[in-house]
């Protein structure tokens, strides 16, 4: 007799259906859902090439036999790589950020790098005037900004994250209300300002991929791809730190250094991505709650890839349809800032809390 019917001595009909299903550690729970993964990734890739060709060569005035086409696609060459550049900088900063903080609602850019960003240039503007603030750019320019928007997290980090009444939740508050309060000494300065000064002024604020200068490209691109490389080198333990302080540090995690070295890694990111292309608040939380959505894991390792193309893919995409479809480049990250504002209300709409 079978040891399933020794125990079903009355030879009771059994629904294999109703079995309980095997369950598993891997990061998906299923083949399917393995398979699905991989195939959505391979077509955002293959979008997000197609869609970078487009950028390069589609609608080109210049012939390919002038001499003059090379120049033309060497400028738009920069713009690509500046997209590509904020792309990684938002999805990798933002997803690592919501995982450390175990909440899927806020970004890294509560903690000021926004307002950071538009002090230094409504200052320059302010006390300077407009042509110090033409002039102010390149390398030193970039520098500047990115080390004064790293340096305030770090303040941040190790006055807010050290001690025996150190937390995240603090360190957000602070940063919440530093940001706002530079905000309001920008919007001061820039109520002061001449219309043509204020004009000068505005055409800055604006998040594009045209700020971005070459130059700053031979310390933007190392920097970004050794503190990329740390944070999926750290997947395995954001996949623990995600599961909240008190069940990292039972799974013996050093929960406080873990999150302050993520936390620098994030910091770094953004403000390279913020002094490059400007501020693009909601366009990392659009990236990380699609990549949920697509990736359906928990492992960064897997969810890492999966934001990044669909961020390359969001922004290569809406230059190439709102430069080549409506002729309106100027606006592409106002309408993605737009979508993921209503994006982010929409979510805290359903979920009904931060």
């Amino acid at each position: 007799m079978s040891d399933l019917a020794s125990r079903n001595p009355l030879n009771i009909e059994i629904d294999s259906s109703r079995r309980p299903k095997k369950r598993s550690a891997r990061a998906f729970r299923t083949k399917k859902e393995e398979k699905r993964y991989w195939i959505l990734l391979i077509t955002l890739i293959v979008l997000g090439v197609f869609a970078s060709v487009g950028l390069l060569i589609y609608n080109n005035p210049v012939p390919v036999s002038s001499p003059s086409f090379i120049p033309v696609v060497t400028r738009r060459v920069v713009a690509l790589v500046s997209m590509l550049i904020a792309a990684i900088c938002q999805s990798l900063s933002t997803v690592a950020f919501q995982s450390i903080t175990n909440n899927r609602i806020i970004t890294p850019s509560l903690l000021g790098f926004d307002a950071i960003y538009s002090t230094i240039h409504t200052s320059n503007i302010f006390f300077l005037g407009a042509t110090v603030f033409v002039n102010f750019s390149g390398v030193d320019s970039f520098l500047y900004q990115v080390a004064a928007m790293v340096i305030m997290c770090l303040i941040l980090y190790g006055w807010l994250l050290s001690g025996k009444y150190g937390n995240l939740q603090l360190l957000l508050l602070v940063g919440i209300i530093i940001g706002t309060g530079l905000r309001s000494v920008s919007s001061f300065m820039r109520r002061l300002l001449a219309p043509s000064e204020f004009d000068i002024l505005q055409a800055r604020m604006f998040a594009s991929v045209n700020n971005a200068d070459s130059a700053y490209f031979p310390i933007a691109i190392p920097i970004v791809i050794i503190a990329a490389i740390l944070l999926l080198a750290n997947a395995k333990r954001l996949n623990v730190l995600s599961l909240g302080k008190d069940v990292s540090t039972s799974l013996g995690t050093k929960h406080q250094s873990s999150v302050i070295y993520t936390l620098v890694l994030v910091s770094i990111l953004m403000a390279i991505s913020t002094a490059l292309v400007g501020p693009l608040t909601f366009y990392g939380f659009l990236v990380a709650i699609l990549s949920y959505q697509a990736a359906q894991t928990y492992d960064h390792r897997y969810v890492f890839p999966m934001a990044l193309a669909i961020g390359f893919v969001i922004l290569t995409g809406a230059y190439f349809v709102m430069n080549h479809v409506f002729n309106a480049q100027g606006v592409v990250s106002i309408i993605i800032e737009l979508v993921g504002g209503l994006t982010f209300l929409i979510v805290i709409l359903r979920k009904g809390s931060l």
